[in-house]
């Protein structure tokens, strides 16, 4: 004889007298209700020899119908092996990468030149030297790549920035690109690895 699905009901669930408690609904489902009548959806399970619990929501923010329905899909989880609470957070983790990467992406250039100035200048010799980017980069590089996403940037935009001053003002041009340089090679670094506040340190 199989377990008894669907004990509970819309109108049960929603009286303001249960006493706290946990209360089955069948499959692993069921409606805690605390010592401040705060009610929320556990579904309850076993894996590899250990019982488990994991949030499904409030009441109020997840009805009778899908809860079971969430319960359900975590269920078949557990019968293929894997556990639903590490599962969730392996998708919660790559979400977060997934969204890092895509903000880290349409960052402008500008954004992660200042960024980079800004994370950098206390370990510079002086302030100086500070200003001396920000006025090099804000004369050359902003005009052609400043509001370009920096992932954007190539070979080709570095040139557009020196050809006009690579013969009159050669040494300018040489640190003008050696800036950029830095601040390109900072912003692959962040995208291959991940880190989430871009140019940080």
């Amino acid at each position: 004889m199989g377990r008894a699905v669907n004990q509970l009901s819309d109108k049960w669930i929603k009286k303001t007298d249960i006493p706290p408690g946990l209360y089955g609904d069948g499959n692993g489902l069921y409606l805690q209700v605390s010592n401040r009548n705060t009610k929320a959806w556990i579904f309850r399970f076993m894996i590899r020899g250990r019982a488990r619990k994991m949030g499904l929501g409030d009441i109020d923010q997840v009805s009778l119908k899908d809860a079971r329905k969430l319960a359900q899909a975590k269920r078949l989880l557990v019968v293929d092996g894997v556990d639903p609470i590490e599962d969730r957070k392996t998708r919660k983790a790559a979400l977060v990468v997934e969204r890092e990467a895509t903000r880290a992406k349409a960052t402008t250039f500008r954004q992660c030149a200042e960024a980079y100035i800004k994370a950098h200048q206390s370990g510079w010799k002086s302030a100086k030297h500070a200003s001396q980017w920000a006025a090099t980069l804000e004369a050359y590089a902003y005009p052609v790549i400043g509001s370009l996403p920096v992932a954007l940037v190539d070979r080709s935009h570095v040139m557009k920035i020196l050809e006009p001053i690579w013969t009159t003002k050669t040494e300018t041009a040489s640190r003008v690109r050696g800036r950029v340089e830095k601040i390109l090679d900072r912003a692959r670094a962040v995208f291959r690895h991940g880190i989430r506040t871009p140019f940080s340190g």
